[in-house]
């Protein structure tokens, strides 16, 4: 085991002189070796550099051979000789006529149908509010009277609990209307 021993009293003049780290002389030594073999290093290094520099300068350049242009001319092959077209008739085919079944508007269907006209009915004599959409929340585009006779353009569709039908009116307004207030009708007489 390691014994105590009590330091030196710094203040004791008859006290062993303290190695030099411990001191407060505030005296370093010049390192004179280190700095001696820096400079020694440094004059050796710039020898190398100088004598690398003067080995490159004093070398003779590399030998350049010259080239010569590569003309190339570009020619166009000759165009061939026109020749004339044979015309030849192709047999064009006659459409065969038939006929195409047009609704008979003056029947009125059981149901609202597309293509078929229907009466603004039901609404007390305030007419059905033709909106731009098939809902409550569309914006109103007019009111059709009661009464009035209207194309069915599409439909039905589903909104707000409601079935929604596109109509067009006779001025060619069109819109969507509940299917509450329409009732199947015959083509107006014009």
């Amino acid at each position: 085991m390691a014994q105590y021993q009590v330091p030196p009293d710094p203040r004791d003049p008859n006290s062993k002189k303290r190695s030099r780290r411990f001191r407060n002389d505030n005296q370093e030594p010049v390192p004179w070796v280190w700095l001696g073999m820096g400079v020694v290093v440094t004059i050796i290094g710039l020898g190398i550099a100088y004598g690398i520099i003067m080995a490159a300068l004093s070398r003779e350049p590399l030998a350049v051979t010259p080239i010569e242009p590569t003309i190339i001319v570009l020619t166009a092959p000759p165009s061939p000789m026109p020749t004339a077209t044979q015309i030849l008739l192709t047999p064009t085919v006659l459409p065969t006529a038939t006929a195409v079944a047009t609704p008979d508007y003056t029947l009125i269907p059981e149901e609202l149908t597309i293509d078929f006209y229907a009466e603004v009915a039901n609404t007390d004599g305030l007419g059905v509010t033709v909106r731009g959409g098939p809902s409550t929340n569309n914006a109103r585009v007019t009111v059709a009277a009661e009464g009035s006779v209207v194309l069915v353009l599409d439909g039905p569709e589903e909104a707000n609990d409601f079935l929604w039908w596109h109509i067009q009116l006779d001025d060619g307004t069109d819109g969507w209307a509940v299917s509450d207030y329409l009732i199947p009708a015959a083509r107006p007489r014009n």
